[in-house]
């Protein structure tokens, strides 16, 4: 018979001392998975790893702050050159906020939109050249004679700051639809000036298998010039049939989209239905599947399509969450500030009220925390600023997260 020379008290002695000497070691298998609720939908994921990852947790001490809680229904955040910010508001009006949150400007003279369901004024960027040329980039739900569609306008922010200033619609994403759902609209620069623009399938049956076709503009991620052209030598360039501008395609609602200022990398996040909602790295000319594969299922409860996950010439999603999360946009922290959160991706969830923070190596997740649970907030955007992450929510409140 072996002979026991541990009790469980010493046992427990030694456990303890052992995970003293842990503290410090920053490792994401140290926790459970942060997602416990059941999935929508029993589908296995195609790789380790691809949802439901081992938790982290933060380390430094953070400092949680509201600066604004008066926004109307804000939707897109900018930063501005002097550390302030331009908000869009879904109904159809831009803010200037000074860097302490607090209203400094109303900006008028922007164009007509459709407000209803999920349109109205959407995304907003600035030129990388803002400080010279003060050109202003957003998103909006226009009317049409048959329908809306997303349109991406540009425009010149006076020196009163007061109203934009020969206004230009520089890209349709057609065709029009009668719904009034799922436009996606993140706009984003790459480092060579010229924008991508992510483009929602609109939901309906009828026509988010559109988001397969290349001859139209709806579920895809188009790589524009300033002036709204196709980016010269695209993945579709010269193809019959196809769009020139389409980067890459088969998406739902893709509502947020960043660029990894460490590697260029162009990544995405986007609504599934019922489960699978997505993160994407997203490639040249690569099909991400909608509505063919997904992990999600009909809001009827029924198997989208013939309920399939994966396919040949599809790309699979980094990363998905099952129950949604509902993930409204996305962004990069690139400080030293808070070291354990550089590099790392931050998911605003609308329906599941946090911020998401995942650790991402070798373009794979391998941890997730749940950051601000139990405000009750849409997280609708997102920014970094000097090391602090920002974010506005639907219910109006313009949120700082920084270190200690």
């Amino acid at each position: 018979m072996p002979i026991n020379l541990f009790n469980n008290k010493t046992l427990g002695i030694i456990i303890a001392g052992f995970a003293l000497n842990c503290v410090n070691v920053k490792s994401v298998l140290a926790q459970n998975p942060v997602e416990t609720e059941k999935p929508t939908a029993d589908y296995k994921p195609a790789f380790a790893g691809q949802t439901r990852i081992a938790g982290v947790k933060t380390e430094t001490p953070l400092s949680i702050s509201i600066l604004n809680e008066k926004l109307e229904n804000p939707w897109g955040i900018a930063v501005l050159p002097n550390g302030g910010f331009l908000i869009t508001q879904k109904q159809g009006s831009m803010v200037i906020l000074g860097a302490d949150g607090k209203l400094l400007k109303k900006v008028e003279g922007l164009p007509k939109v459709d407000a209803s369901g999920q349109g109205g004024l959407l995304d907003v960027t600035l030129d990388p050249d803002f400080a010279k040329n003060r050109m202003v980039y957003w998103a909006y739900s226009e009317p049409q004679a048959k329908g809306v569609l997303l349109a991406i306008a540009k425009g010149k922010l006076s020196a009163s700051e007061t109203k934009i200033e020969n206004q230009t619609i520089i890209y349709r994403a057609t065709p029009a639809h009668t719904g009034k759902l799922q436009y996606g609209s993140r706009i984003v620069f790459d480092q060579s000036g010229n924008l991508f623009v992510s483009v929602g399938e609109r939901s309906d049956k009828e026509v988010r298998i559109q988001a397969q076709a290349l001859n139209s503009s709806l579920g895809k991620i188009v790589h524009l010039t300033k002036d709204g052209k196709p980016v010269p030598n695209g993945p579709f360039a010269g193809k019959a049939g196809a769009k020139s501008e389409i980067y890459a395609y088969g998406f739902r609602n893709p509502d947020g989209l960043a660029i990894n200022p460490l590697t260029g990398d162009l990544w995405e996040a986007e609504f599934g239905p019922r489960g699978g909602d997505e993160v994407n790295l997203i490639k040249p000319g690569k099909n991400y599947g909608w509505p063919i594969i997904t992990y999600g299922i009909e809001y009827s409860g029924k198997a989208v399509g013939d309920g399939i996950q994966q396919k040949e010439g599809m790309e699979q999603p980094v990363y998905y969450w099952n129950p949604v999360i509902s993930p409204g946009s996305i962004a990069f922290y690139n400080s030293d500030k808070i070291p354990s959160w550089k590099g790392n991706l931050f998911v605003g969830a609308l329906s599941g009220s946090h911020i998401i923070r995942l650790v991402i190596k070798d373009n794979k997740i391998v941890g997730e925390e749940r950051l601000l649970e139990g405000k009750g907030e849409r997280f609708r955007d997102l920014v970094e600023k000097d090391g602090a992450l920002y974010a506005v929510t639907d219910n109006g409140k313009l949120y700082k997260i920084a270190a200690k």
